[in-house]
């Protein structure tokens, strides 16, 4: 299989278990399907999520390690999420969710199991456009929480994708990121006396 997931580090993976054990964690979750699992919950696929705060006018992308993301199995579907942050006192359990992006991630990765070149398997969000996206770094020897998109890696926008970008289809870094710039960079305003 050409794709990668980078092994999480062990703190990240033990504080999701110690949360999926705790009733409290699970009952107070905003997550229904998590709370009427029935058997037994494994977290699985854990992907680095790194945020892209800001593209450079050169078009270079930065990124930083924001978390751990695991998909929590139960049978054969993942029912939620579970998040990981790093805290100064190391990794902690963020929270747990559900929502489109379960089932997006688990359809990404599947597609991205296909492709012939290997690559590391990777979160990218991109806040400004409440867009997330698998990114699929060509770097599979990394421990996936450095780097930035190299120009010929792939993202592949889970849905729901915002207007006009197409979910599940590959595209190159080189080819998106100028397409997110200019959805990114705010509009100048007006100046005074033209019409608007």
């Amino acid at each position: 299989m050409p794709l990668h997931v980078p092994p999480a580090p062990a703190p990240a993976l033990r504080s999701v278990l110690v949360a999926l054990d705790s009733p409290t964690a699970v009952r107070e979750a905003r997550t229904p399907s998590l709370r009427t699992a029935q058997g037994d919950v494994t977290p699985e696929l854990p992907l680095p999520l790194h945020v892209l705060d800001r593209i450079a006018p050169d078009g270079v992308a930065a990124t930083r390690l924001a978390g751990w993301r695991f998909l929590i199995r139960c049978g054969d579907r993942a029912v939620a999420a579970a998040e990981t942050r790093l805290t100064p006192d190391g990794w902690a359990f963020s929270h747990f969710f559900e929502g489109p992006y379960i089932a997006s991630t688990e359809r990404a990765l599947r597609q991205a199991e296909s492709t012939a070149q290997p690559f590391q398997a990777r979160l990218l969000s991109i806040p400004g456009l409440y867009m997330l996206t698998l990114w699929l770094h060509g770097d599979s020897t990394s421990d996936g929480t450095t780097g930035r998109p190299a120009p010929t890696d792939l993202l592949v926008p889970l849905a729901p994708a915002p207007p006009g970008i197409a979910a599940h289809r590959a595209h190159r870094v080189a080819e998106l990121l100028p397409l997110l710039t200019l959805r990114v960079t705010p509009a100048a305003p007006p100046l005074l006396g033209s019409p608007a």
